[in-house]
């Protein structure tokens, strides 16, 4: 760990000089206690550093949580092994694969057609969530409903993964789709127009103030959208282990579920004090919280329990962080190269990819070395499916 200043602690070995900068504008905001956090996966973001937890006192900045409010992770151990999965096949995986983007709406701006049976009592907890909250959600999408159980694209994925022990995991990364962006649009504005007299080092940096009605809003929807997310990996889940069933002829058991935010606000207590915790890609690490860190496709994933890290604000990283940009990354890196990467995995096998290609990625490896004290590994995962939206 690094003590770049007082208010800024640093776990990644790999950080470009502009994430540093960046936390730097960040951490010197006035209502920060007692620091900001950086993880090994920092890298450079949208007004905030992704990959840095933030907590605050008497403010939230909306931009720091994002535009995914809620994005996360979810796995499910199954009872199956690898063999099984591989022996029902017979003629290899690509049919698995077809079966589960079947099942869910892939890319940016696809949704349901209808809404399913395993939706349903998911979305009736929504809408009695949004009444507690007294607002809308078709105000922002009119058609939120139809969102819920879609994946979206970018670094959203829904995998069938192999651990040491050769036992199947499903394993899905998304967040709040569509409705949450608009929340999260909608909010950084009003923080900007309220800030608009103050002087930022970064727009995205305006805050709300704790005690206004404008800060209240935004928590209320925010904490709706974070449940949405929570609920759209739920629902895509069941899809995915529905599609998993049918392929083993046999009904999945899951032996062991995890489900955790990595874009999120939450109340937690550091150094004596109640704070607005926000982690901006980087998850809950209390001591013995389970919790998932995805490499870049292609690469080693990781279910792990957290060491309760007091300076990291008990938290850790959220996947591998970028070492390109999108743009970098296609200019870079070739089909041939992602090809390779990906040999033996059933994928989407297209150029529309190639900003995922894995050396776009900072190395997972490293990104666990530097969080050797804060997290530990329980169980290391391997792709054998990789499903996403282009």
């Amino acid at each position: 760990m690094e003590r770049i200043n007082d208010k800024l602690l640093n776990w990644a070995s790999i950080l470009e000089e502009g994430a540093r900068r960046q936390a730097e504008a960040t951490s010197g905001r006035p209502f920060i206690h007692p620091h900001v956090a950086l993880m090994p996966d920092a890298h450079l973001g949208k007004g905030a550093t992704v990959g840095s937890v933030i907590p605050t006192e008497g403010a939230v900045m909306p931009a720091a949580v994002g535009v995914d409010i809620g994005c996360g992770m979810m796995a499910v151990r199954t009872g199956f092994t690898v063999d099984e999965v591989v022996a029902a096949g017979r003629g290899g995986l690509g049919p698995l694969h077809a079966g589960i983007a079947r099942r869910v709406p892939l890319s940016a701006g696809q949704y349901n057609r209808s809404r399913s049976r395993t939706a349903q009592p998911r979305l009736q907890a929504l809408r009695e969530l949004a009444d507690a909250a007294g607002f809308d959600p078709a105000g922002y999408a009119e058609n939120w409903e139809l969102q819920l159980g879609s994946l979206g694209s970018g670094n959203h994925f829904i995998e069938v993964t192999v651990d040491e022990q050769e036992r199947v995991w499903l394993f899905l990364h998304t967040g709040s789709r569509g409705v949450g962006n608009k929340i999260a649009q909608k909010h950084i504005a009003v923080a900007r127009d309220e800030c608009a007299s103050v002087a930022l080092p970064d727009r995205d940096l305006a805050h709300l103030s704790e005690g206004t009605g404008s800060f209240a809003a935004y928590i209320r929807e925010m904490r709706w959208a974070q449940e949405f997310a929570r609920l759209n990996r739920e629902e895509i889940m069941d899809r995915a282990a529905d599609a998993l069933t049918g392929w083993m002829d046999t009904e999945l058991e899951r032996v062991e579920t995890i489900n955790c935010h990595h874009n999120y606000t939450t109340r937690e207590r550091h150094v004596g004090r109640e704070v607005w915790l926000t982690r901006k890609g980087a998850i809950d690490a209390a001591e013995g919280t389970r919790g998932l860190i995805p490499g870049s496709m292609g690469t080693a994933s990781y279910v792990v329990t957290g060491k309760g890290n007091p300076l990291s604000l008990n938290s850790s990283p959220h996947g591998a962080g970028r070492n390109f940009s999108r743009t970098a990354a296609r200019k870079r890196f070739s089909r041939e190269s992602l090809d390779e990467a990906m040999r033996g995995v059933a994928w989407g096998r297209s150029d529309a990819f190639l900003d995922e290609h894995p050396e776009a990625y900072k190395d997972i490896d490293v990104v666990m070395a530097d969080a050797a004290d804060l997290v530990s590994v329980d169980h290391t995962l391997r792709q054998i499916v990789n499903i996403k939206g282009d």
